[in-house]
């Protein structure tokens, strides 16, 4: 008999505290970012836009969690993988959600296993990656 070790969910409270911290150091860093936590299955379980965001910022950062959770890595891993030569070049784009290879995306894991993903838009690509990471950072400390 085989026995499985259960790994706790993202819950709606862990995705607060990941927005919490992602602003907190956007806006120590003097930056204004939407931020957007998705569940392990890719649902919505945080989003917010700071008003003085750019509206895009939204979608940036909602397609940077989305494609980081699919392919289980920061983003700002994967830039080289979509260039011409790379492993996911021709990655085809008829998904739910286009992918989106902009640094910025990262998965949240919990005891090894994968249980949801962040994205920060608004900031540069490096920022928005050390925006998301600090938030990741602050969940599992």
């Amino acid at each position: 008999m085989s026995t499985t070790t259960a790994v706790a969910p993202l819950t709606t409270q862990d995705a607060e505290v990941l927005l919490t911290a992602a602003r907190r150091a956007a806006e120590t860093a003097g930056v204004t970012v939407s931020v957007t936590v998705l569940d392990a299955g890719g649902h919505l379980l945080a989003f917010r836009r700071d008003d003085r965001a750019v509206l895009i910022s939204g979608e940036t950062s909602t397609r940077k969690a989305y494609t980081a959770l699919q392919l289980n890595a920061p983003t700002a891993d994967l830039v080289d993988a979509v260039q011409p030569g790379g492993l996911f070049h021709t990655l085809p784009t008829a998904l739910d959600r286009p992918l989106l290879f902009i640094a910025g995306g990262v998965p949240v894991h919990r005891d090894g296993r994968l249980i949801g993903a962040i994205g920060v838009g608004g900031g540069a690509p490096e920022q928005d990656h050390a925006f998301a990471t600090a938030a990741v950072e602050a969940l599992l400390t």
